[in-house]
Order: structure tokens, then sequence, then C-alpha cells
């Protein structure tokens, strides 16, 4: 054999794997989740994932998760966008209006899904629920809405109530303005005066709820926010240590202990994020794709909870729950 062919053959050999490799690389799908904060572990990511595995997706053989999470500083949030769109990845998927927001700014091409957004139209993410166009389409939470709800729950579990306090997150005002505005509404109707404190960031939460209840605060709404749903655990710790009767928007809060919870199944709204973000990797335009709302819906009681504080619930109200923790 002579040496150059040897030398032709011995590189071409040397280049397969390198070419096969190559080859995988291109044929992964590449996904970028951002978040205000949290871990890829949590519960909302865990349903994302999952389905995303039932839709045959496995991570690391075809599909590679780019996790950025801005630990809830939402200034971090345009440059870790930044950084996914220059990557690049195939398709962002967003938690929160922040999130939404910031992956909007940095791109107007790479396809975006919203897990969950608050108010998508009314804060200029998309033109039109049923089509959005462009390049981002998702889903909502319906928090403004659920608001209002929830106060109505709570004036009913607590009918002697006329003054309510509503925790919220200064540095999300996309997601907590529209829910503040239909609290205040609302309770103005029902002769309920409402209280607001301000807590953006783990270590400002006891002292927030300390200055709802100087305020003469005896019942508490916690507003749907990403701190607080990665802070679930220590929020429901401490809003029960001050014996402060309270509905919160999720499930984790029923499971650290919470009260009164109603909202949608969020964690459903990203097993339903995974079927978008599998169509448009298969080539359909997010745009026409619709941006859609939570169907399911959940009122959890933690009767437990409302005995051992000397507090008895409605008849009525425990009869309608989908869950009664006893």
């Amino acid at each position: 054999m002579k040496r150059r062919t040897f030398i032709t053959l011995v590189g071409g050999a040397a280049a397969w794997p390198l070419a096969a490799h190559a080859e995988q690389r291109d044929q992964q799908a590449r996904v970028g989740i951002l978040t205000q904060g949290g871990a890829l572990a949590n519960p909302l990511f865990a349903a994302f994932r999952q389905e995303m595995r039932r839709l045959g997706y496995v991570e690391d053989r075809n599909l590679v998760l780019e996790f950025r999470s801005a630990a809830d500083d939402p200034k971090r949030l345009p440059e870790l966008a930044a950084e996914l769109v220059r990557l690049p990845v195939d398709v962002i998927l967003v938690e929160g209006t922040g999130a939404a927001r910031a992956a909007k700014e940095a791109t107007s091409s790479i396809p975006i899904v919203m897990g969950v957004a608050a108010a998508p139209m009314e804060v200029g993410l998309v033109s039109s629920l049923a089509r959005p166009g462009g390049n981002i389409t998702g889903f909502t939470s319906l928090s403004s809405e659920l608001a209002t709800k929830r106060l109505g729950l709570l004036k009913e579990a607590f009918p002697d109530i006329t003054r309510v306090g509503v925790l919220r997150n200064p540095l999300n005002p996309a997601g907590n303005a529209p829910q503040l505005v239909s609290i205040k509404e609302a309770a103005a109707r029902i002769g309920v005066d409402v209280e607001t404190a301000e807590a953006e960031r783990r270590e400002a939460i006891g002292a927030a709820l300390d200055q709802l209840r100087e305020r003469g605060a005896s019942a508490l709404i916690v507003l749907a926010d990403s701190v607080y749903f990665n802070e679930h655990k220590l929020l429901v710790l401490l809003v029960t240590a001050k014996r402060l009767p309270a509905i919160y928007p999720d499930r984790v809060f029923a499971e650290a202990g919470g009260m009164l919870i109603y909202g949608p199944d969020v964690a459903d709204n990203f097993r339903r994020a995974a079927d978008y973000v599998n169509r448009i990797l298969k080539g359909t335009k997010p745009g026409d794709l619709p941006v859609q709302q939570p169907t399911k819906f959940e009122l959890i009681i933690n009767a437990a909870l409302a005995k051992a504080i000397g507090v008895t619930l409605p008849t009525a109200l425990l009869l309608r729950a989908d869950e009664v923790i006893e």
C-alpha cells in the first residue's frame, strides 16, 4: 500500500467519529429555558421535561436544554435572554411575564413559547390571543381574573374580614399590577379595604407580612409570582406562624401546608407547552398557534390547618373544593 493512500485511509477513519458527532449535534433540538428564579428540577419544568420525553425527546441524545435562571433578579433577564439567542437555541421556553418580555426584546426570529405569563395582550407580548403573530405564543395564567376570584373565596371563608392584605413583588409590575387592580376593584364592591406590602426576594417576606399585620389586615392574598412560587415553603411557614388566614395561587402552596388554594394547574400549562415546542420544532410557526388559557382549575382546602388554628370553614365551601386535606 502506498504511503499516501494509507494516510488518506487513516485520516478518513479518524474523521468518521467527528462527522458522526457533528451529525448528532445537528440533529439535536436545542431548547432554551428562561426563568426569573428557581431550578430546572422545579415542578413546572419537570412537567415540561416529562412531556417532552413522552413526545420522543431524550435529553443529551436528541434534546439539549439550555437552562438560564435570573435567581430572582429580573434585571438579569435581558442578558440571559441574549445569551440564549447567541448560542443559538431553536426555541425559548419562558416562565413568567418578565422572562417573556426579555426574550421578545432579545429576538424577533427565534420562536418563544410562554409556559405561563400574565396578561400577554395587555403588556404587548402578543397582538391577539387567537392569532398572536410574530415569534411568540404559549399559555396565559388569567392572573387578574383569578385574583378577584381569590378575594371572593377568602371573604366566603372568613365573612368577618374587613381588611385584606396583598403580598406583591415590586420588581414584577407587569405580572402583579393587573392582579392588584382587579382585587381593589372587587374589594370596593364588597366593602373590604386593601393593604399591600412588597417583597421582592426571600429575605423581605417576613417583614412584609409584619407590615400587613400592623396595618390591620386579618387575611392575606398572595399574588401569582415566580419569587413566591419558588419560596412557597418559607412563605407558607411564615404565614402560618403569624396565624394569618391566606389564599394562594398554586397547588405547591397546598403541598407546603397552605390553607386555601385556588388557581390553574400551571404544571399542566407546561405539559401543553411541550406540545407547542414539539410542533414548532417540526415546522409550525409560533404566530399560527393561539395563546391558550388554563383549562384546569383547583380549589384546595387544608381543613386540618384551619382546625389547628381554631377556624371553622363554611360547609358549602368545603363541599365545592376539589380536594380537602383533613
